[in-house]
């Protein structure tokens, strides 16, 4: 199986690499058209600004690519909100996989950014989630956030609920980073690998 890690510049390309490659499988890490389209699944991860990573993807020649790629891709945490059709971090247009936005989290007197192990609820049976019980912790570190709504998958709540996965045909988005979320982060590399 081939798998392939988009090389969008971000700074967490290698923590996502190692967590998949002590799960037992090679992977690449590529800006290539062609090592992306052939993969069997595609990982596009990022940390930092939405306007940053999207001049990166821009300037790879990847904007048009990535929106339509045929087999399973998962966004992690910026990853996931380049997904969308617009990020208010930036006022920036994403790649318009799912419709919906990125805006900034409103969390009252809580601190932001939303930093550390928080709760994920699955919103439907989605093979991400396959066999994570529900009320999992996972790793967060972000800002900005997509609302609750068509496409999220699962939940968590930092004063107001927010989608903590996306998802719409073969993309899958998750806010959190998995590659740091211990067990139940390697089992969801693990079941997007093996079941998405």
């Amino acid at each position: 199986m081939q798998l392939v890690i988009v090389n969008t510049g971000c700074a967490n390309i290698s923590s996502v690499r190692f967590a998949i490659e002590r799960l037992g499988y090679s992977v690449k890490v590529s800006d290539k058209p062609a090592e992306i389209e052939s993969a069997d699944k595609v990982f596009l991860p990022g940390v930092g600004t939405a306007s940053a990573a999207m001049q990166q993807i821009r300037e790879k020649g990847l904007s048009e690519l990535l929106p339509n790629l045929r087999q399973p891709v998962l966004g992690i945490c910026l990853g996931m909100q380049l997904m969308t059709r617009y990020s208010e971090e930036g006022q920036v247009a994403c790649l318009d996989i799912m419709d919906t936005q990125v805006t900034r989290m409103q969390v009252g007197k809580l601190r932001l950014p939303h930093m550390g192990w928080n709760q994920v609820d699955p919103q439907k049976d989605c093979p991400l989630f396959h066999g994570i019980q529900r009320g999992s912790y996972f790793y967060f570190v972000h800002s900005f956030c997509v609302m609750v709504g068509e496409h999220t998958l699962a939940s968590c709540d930092y004063e107001v609920p927010f989608s903590a996965s996306i998802g719409r045909n073969n993309f899958y988005g998750v806010q959190f980073h998995p590659e740091r979320s211990g067990e139940a982060g390697s089992r969801l590399l693990k079941n997007f690998i093996e079941y998405c």
